[in-house]
């Protein structure tokens, strides 16, 4: 069993999910110590969660490729979430995603933690990281591109990106 792997950065925690977290998140009761910022969660945080629930009480946890809460250092707040939609396939590639709050949005905070979260995939022996966007999100799109991404295939809807670790 893999445990779990919070990483620092300069301005960030990026924080690995318990259950109990995963639970409260889901039902959006927080405890007194979980410190969340005014829009979190927001509803793609919310709609990863089931999966990761379900998945830890059937098989164990996930970690390190399973979500993550993104904090600021500076005060603790829970501003967003990311991380990773599975373990590793048999072409050691992961999937990751990620959101913020809108009041977080706009200062590299995605970047960071992004940037993060490649690292502990690379440490768990992950070998290629994917990620989409909706076509019309370019500020996705360029967050990708700046975490060293790039771009494989277009749909109608989606722009697919890879990472080769």
């Amino acid at each position: 069993m893999v445990k779990a792997v919070d990483k620092s950065t300069e301005r960030l925690i990026v924080q690995s999910y318990t259950l109990a977290e995963a639970e409260r998140v889901l039902a959006q009761t927080p405890s007194a110590s979980d410190n969340w910022a005014p829009g979190y969660p927001f509803v793609d945080e919310l709609a990863i969660l089931p999966r990761f629930i379900a998945d830890f009480r059937e098989n164990g946890d996930p970690a390190p490729f399973g979500p993550y809460i993104v904090r600021r250092r500076s005060d603790g707040l829970a501003i967003g979430g990311l991380g990773f939609t599975g373990r590793p396939d048999a072409d050691g590639a992961v999937e990751v995603g990620y959101g913020l709050i809108p009041d977080a949005r706009g200062h590299g905070f995605a970047t960071e933690a992004l940037l993060a979260v490649i690292e502990i995939a690379r440490g768990a022996g992950a070998l290629i990281v994917r990620a989409d966007t909706a076509v019309e999100n370019v500020r996705s799109q360029n967050v990708l591109l700046k975490c060293g991404f790039r771009e494989v295939e277009w749909s109608a809807d989606a722009v697919f990106f890879k990472r080769v670790l």
